[in-house]
């Protein structure tokens, strides 16, 4: 079992794929040209199912796949039907442009929730957000999905200015499609243009759907990262993830593997461990899992500040979105 200094049960771990995206939104990576990690610093699908095996042999009884661009890796089916044979719960987040290639292979994997990021139901938006025209086929997958029995769940990262005024255009997709809505305060990272004015926050969110919605709060999961709420005669809901103004960190359970094999203890960690490299080396990985977990801090990695409008993000020290993982 893995219990961090604050008696926090951690059985949650997220493992990206890749670094690489076939998408561009500016909140994810920095402006600039991105590096992609060369090929021979990331986890094979090898490694990544016999690190994985250790996490699990300590504990761990969900994984998610994320990114960059999960779906983007060529190996990406043999990547899930291996570690669909391990005993947990196999989940994944993707920009779900790719979904239409894999659906089929998805249920033979037993996964059967799929977070899928989509921050506009404007296609000439979608195009300015994301860089890319793919609209339509992010949409259509998602609607695909449904259709087919998935539980999905459409993360919005909320940016003030800017799809602010769609919440209610998100809200009202919940009224006849069984989809989870997933409203998301805007998070500092490296070089991603983060500032406390275009954190749009989680009673700023409730309050427009309020203007418009009778809604409902709904019971929330020990280790849930969301408040989640639906409106009166909808068959889907929505949540806000509040993690700038009501941070859940008293109840965390996730762990992070990125895609070149270090594992990082919270979103907002400033320290790695280097898993893979050890693996190459032949070490045990077990000592080394521990050791990261017990510098676990009490909360947000130990940088963010409990009032948002105080982060000085040139103080803070950590990769950028992208090459952290979703």
């Amino acid at each position: 079992m893995l219990i961090d200094t604050h008696q926090r049960i951690h059985n949650y771990l997220r493992i990206s794929l890749t670094d690489a995206c076939n998408f561009r939104c500016f909140y994810c990576m920095p402006e600039e040209e991105v590096e992609v990690t060369p090929q021979s610093k990331l986890m094979s699908a090898d490694e990544i199912l016999a690190i994985a095996k250790t996490f699990v042999s300590l504990g761990v009884n969900k994984i998610r796949l994320t990114g960059g661009e999960p779906l983007v890796r060529k190996d990406f089916a043999d990547i899930v039907l291996s570690l669909a044979k391990l005993p947990v719960k196999l989940t994944l987040t993707t920009n779900g442009v790719l979904l239409n290639r894999y659906t089929d292979l998805l249920q033979e994997a037993g996964i059967h929730s799929v977070n899928v990021s989509l921050d506009t139901l404007n296609p000439y938006k979608f195009l300015a957000l994301t860089k890319r025209d793919q609209f339509a086929q992010v949409k259509q997958n998602i609607d695909t999905l449904i259709n087919k029995g998935f539980s999905v769940k459409v993360n919005v990262v909320t940016l003030k200015g800017i799809n602010t005024q769609e919440i209610n255009d998100f809200v009202e997709w919940t009224r006849e499609a069984p989809v989870h809505v997933r409203f998301i305060e805007f998070m500092p990272f490296d070089r991603n243009q983060w500032n406390a004015e275009k954190v749009f926050t989680y009673h700023q969110i409730l309050e427009v759907i309020r203007e418009q919605y009778d809604c409902i709060k709904l019971p929330d999961a020990q280790h849930d990262t969301t408040k989640k709420y639906m409106v009166t005669g909808h068959v889907g809901t929505f949540a806000v993830i509040s993690t700038m103004t009501a941070p859940f960190c008293s109840s965390c359970n996730r762990l992070r593997l990125t895609a070149d094999g270090k594992m990082k203890n919270c979103l907002f960690s400033k320290t790695e461990s280097d898993l893979l490299s050890a693996y190459r080396r032949g070490e045990d990985l077990e000592p080394l899992i521990r050791e990261n977990l017990a510098l676990k801090e009490k909360g947000l990695g130990g940088q963010l500040l409990p009032d948002f409008t105080q982060i000085d993000t040139t103080e803070l020290a950590n990769r950028s979105m992208i090459s952290i993982g979703g």
